[in-house]
């Protein structure tokens, strides 16, 4: 297959290119990622500047971009032959509940949708990855089951896979989204001028993080798959909102 990988860790990250190492030794990859990292940029596009493109010597190309610009670049001119897959990771660090709303990870799957196939936003499970392999593994076996059971062509996958050895996994499990606390306080300090800079801290704990949800599964050492869609439309609502507005 031509798979098309990015990701929001930048085009040089190392589970990009374990990613790309395994997944090629089997199919046709072509890299197209941020030069940079792009962390938390959620599905932004960029509108108001061009986009400049370098290609490094291994044939990743690298984008002034976010990840969705990375994607719709790839898919709209920058490519000679279309992909019939996105794949989006290694990401370092967990895309779990709420997260998908920020993650440039799942985004770049997100944008990979037009393809009309099934796209995959993979991440493993901590800041420091140390099984990188173990993802890739993950995100191998995904993909040829994709291409001997196609799913939905509105489905993209979103793949949290624990940091531990392959070997140490406790399974895969269909999950849906849990919730986390409230983030902590931004933090307030000071550049070498003196003037006020703010961090922005650490995503809360899981709330809603019971059997069931991606948290869980991580918790007990399961892949987590989650399938997401790009529809926001509450449809449960429409009728009684329907009603609330007559009047109006």
């Amino acid at each position: 297959m031509r798979i098309l990988l990015s990701n929001d860790d930048g085009c040089t990250a190392p589970g990009l290119l374990c990613l790309r190492d395994m997944v090629g030794a089997v199919h046709q990859v072509t890299v197209v990622a941020p030069d940079r990292n792009r962390s938390g940029a959620s599905n932004s596009l960029t509108i108001l500047n061009p986009l400049r493109v370098q290609r490094h010597a291994d044939g990743v190309w690298c984008v002034d971009g976010t990840p969705a610009d990375s994607v719709h670049l790839a898919l709209n001119g920058l490519i000679d032959e279309m992909p019939e897959m996105v794949v989006s990771g290694i990401n370092a660090g967990d895309n779990l509940g709420d997260d998908t709303l920020y993650s440039g990870t799942v985004a770049a799957a997100m944008e990979g949708r037009w393809l009309g196939f099934p796209a995959i936003a993979i991440s493993c499970a901590s800041i420091a990855p140390k099984h990188y392999e173990t993802a890739a593994k993950v995100a191998l076996m995904l993909i040829e089951r994709l291409r001997s059971h196609p799913l939905p062509k509105d489905t993209i996958l979103n793949v949290n896979v624990p940091d531990v050895a392959f070997d140490e996994l406790a399974g895969f499990e269909v999950t849906r989204l849990g919730h986390r606390h409230r983030a902590e306080s931004v933090t307030k300090a000071a550049d070498p001028r003196g003037r006020a800079i703010y961090w922005i801290n650490a995503a809360g704990r899981g709330a809603d993080a019971g059997p069931g949800t991606d948290f869980h599964a991580i918790e007990n050492k399961r892949v987590s798959i989650t399938p997401l869609l790009v529809d926001l439309t509450r449809h449960s609502a429409l009728e009684s909102l329907t009603t609330w507005v007559k009047d109006l």
